[in-house]
């Protein structure tokens, strides 16, 4: 992007091609427009980009090489120059990003619980033993499993849609979705149960919306700064601090939520095995302002309660 004109002629928003992907890109593409006049929505184009995990459907992400797979192209195009702003699922993310890149815009984030989704049963507790349950997350299953080690865990690839569709064909009686994705799909009514967050604890960043850019771009950064929500980024921070210190992946069971009250903060996080059979949870607060200090306290209680050698087991 020109360091010098603001705005650029034209703005390239890069974005994975599905349809949850594609709306949060013209979410922000919208707030842009709104929130700086000489920039409309004409003057942005949505540039999709298809991911290694996209790509990927005949085997879990963790198999495949982890969260990495739906951010690397799109960070390629950003560092061609070929496109100027990338928009992520914050949840998506890895914990360190390649230098040279910068998150520094998280829209207001969404409700981050989890939904469950069924055709038959209206709750978790509801599902007979031995009940087949769709989920491609390893935090969502072995949370289940922690609470039902009755239940039949199969995996679970593919968009909403497509799990929908799954249910419907009877390859599992229930799966679990982020209730956000739902939301913002306009497919809330499709939910069965909303999940507290003391029945399923979310995965950091869940809901939550970044937007990427080059560190050295003023004019991105200026333009981002009014969709900025401080709340969220406290939150947001929080959350991946202690999944830094966890080096949390695809393959780690790890699931957190940081909630703001004023100036206040306060984080609850979780590992767990993942057969389910042994859980560790701890809790945070203090000053909003602390949260990355907060996180990596966290992050450092759980480390040492789970061992070395916990998420290999």
């Amino acid at each position: 992007m020109s360091q010098q004109g603001f705005p650029p002629p034209r703005l390239r928003i890069g974005t994975r091609g599905s349809p949850l992907a594609l709306f949060q890109a013209h979410l922000v593409r919208d707030r842009l427009a709104a929130a700086h006049r000489g920039l409309p929505a004409a003057a942005m184009e949505i540039v999709e980009i298809r991911t290694s995990g996209d790509r990927i459907q005949d085997r879990s992400l963790a198999d495949a090489g982890g969260k990495g797979l739906f951010t690397k192209e799109i960070e390629e195009a950003l560092y061609a120059g070929s496109i100027d702003l990338a928009v992520h699922s914050m949840k998506d993310m890895p914990t360190a990003l390649p230098p040279g890149l910068v998150i520094p815009c998280l829209l207001e984030r969404e409700d981050p619980r989890d939904a469950f989704l069924s055709l038959r049963w209206p709750s978790v507790a509801a599902l007979p033993q031995g009940t087949v349950v769709g989920t491609s997350s390893l935090r969502r299953k072995a949370q289940l499993l922690h609470k039902r080690p009755d239940l039949s865990i199969i995996d679970f690839r593919g968009n909403v849609n497509t799990r929908l569709r799954k249910l419907e064909d009877g390859v599992a009686a229930a799966t679990l979705l982020a209730l956000a994705g739902l939301r913002r799909l306009g497919m809330a009514d499709r939910v069965t149960a909303v999940l507290e967050v003391d029945e399923m604890l979310p995965a950091v960043a869940q809901g939550a919306i970044g937007v990427e850019c080059r560190a050295d771009d003023d004019v991105a950064h200026r333009l981002l700064a009014p969709l900025a929500d401080a709340p969220t980024t406290h939150c947001v921070d929080a959350e991946r601090s202690l999944l830094a210190v966890l080096d949390g992946s695809c393959r780690t069971p790890i699931a957190a939520l940081a909630r703001t009250q004023g100036d206040d903060l306060a984080l609850t996080a979780l590992i767990v095995s993942p057969d389910g059979q042994t859980l560790h949870r701890t809790e945070r607060r203090g000053p909003a302002r602390d949260a990355l200090r907060l996180g990596r306290d966290a992050g450092e209680e759980l480390r040492r309660r789970g061992g070395p050698h916990f998420f290999h087991a």
